[in-house]
C-alpha cells in the first residue's frame, strides 16, 4: 500500500467528501449557464460524461488487457514496468503517468482503492465510477474487502489471497484479470470486447461470452 502525501482536501476522518476544486467548480458553472441558455441539454452532457466513462477510457484498458492475453512478452513489459508497455499502444497522460500492473491468478485477487480521494488513470479506465469516489467504498473495502466484492456480485473463495492497493497522484493501478476459460479461439478484438471497467479496477470477474461456457 501507497501513502498519499498529496493534499486531496478532505476531512481524514472520513466524515465528509472533499471540497469541490476550482476547476470543478468553474466546470459546474460553465455547465449550468450553457443550460440555462439553452445552448445544451443536460442530456446531451450526460451523454458525453457516459460516453467517456463507459466507452473511451475502459476501450482503452482493455485493449491493453487483450493484448496481455495474447503476447507473453507484452505482458512480461506491462507486468514489469507498466506506463510505457501501456504507452507502446497509444495510451497515456497526466492521469497515466505511473501505471503498477497487477495480475490476478487462481490464487491470488487484486483490487484497487483511493483512500483519501479517488486517483484514478483516466487513459485506460475513463471517468471513475462515481461508488468509487464514494467514501463508503473507499473505507469499507480496504477494512472489509471480501464483504464489500460480495456485495457488488464477486464471491471469492477464502483460499484465495486478496490484496488491496491503494492508488495516489503518485502511483495508480492496473488489475490484469485472469482470462476466462473457453476463449482460446478468441482475436484480441473479441477478448477486449469481454474486458469491463470493474474487472480492471478488481470487483469483478472477466466472463466468458455464453457460447464458450460449458
Amino acid at each position: 500500500m501507497h501513502d498519499h502525501d498529496h493534499d486531496h482536501g478532505h476531512d481524514h476522518g472520513g466524515h465528509h467528501e472533499r471540497p469541490a476544486s476550482q476547476p470543478e467548480l468553474r466546470a459546474r458553472a460553465l455547465e449550468a449557464l450553457l443550460v440555462e441558455r439553452g445552448l445544451v441539454s443536460t442530456d446531451a452532457i450526460d451523454a458525453v460524461v457516459s460516453y467517456y466513462e463507459n466507452d473511451v477510457g475502459p476501450q482503452n484498458g482493455a485493449r491493453v488487457i487483450a493484448h496481455a492475453w495474447v503476447d507473453p512478452e507484452y505482458k512480461a513489459r506491462l507486468l514489469s514496468d507498466g506506463s510505457p508497455a501501456i504507452a507502446e499502444l497509444g495510451f497515456a497522460g497526466v492521469e497515466g503517468e505511473h501505471m503498477v500492473v497487477v495480475e490476478n491468478t487462481p490464487s491470488v485477487h487484486n483490487v484497487i482503492v483511493c483512500t483519501l480521494c479517488s486517483c484514478y488513470p483516466w487513459p485506460v479506465l475513463g471517468l471513475p465510477p462515481t461508488w468509487y469516489k464514494s467514501y463508503a467504498y473507499r473505507a469499507r473495502v480496504v477494512a472489509e474487502p471480501r464483504k464489500v466484492l460480495g456485495e457488488m456480485g464477486l464471491e471469492l473463495d477464502p483460499d484465495i489471497e486478496l490484496r488491496v492497493w491503494d492508488s495516489s497522484a503518485e502511483v495508480r493501478y492496473l488489475v490484469l484479470p485472469e482470462r476466462p476459460e473457453g476463449t482460446d479461439d478468441l482475436s484480441e478484438e473479441q477478448l477486449a470486447a469481454l474486458v469491463t471497467r470493474d474487472a480492471m479496477i478488481g470487483v469483478a470477474r472477466v466472463e466468458a461470452p455464453a457460447s464458450a461456457r460449458p
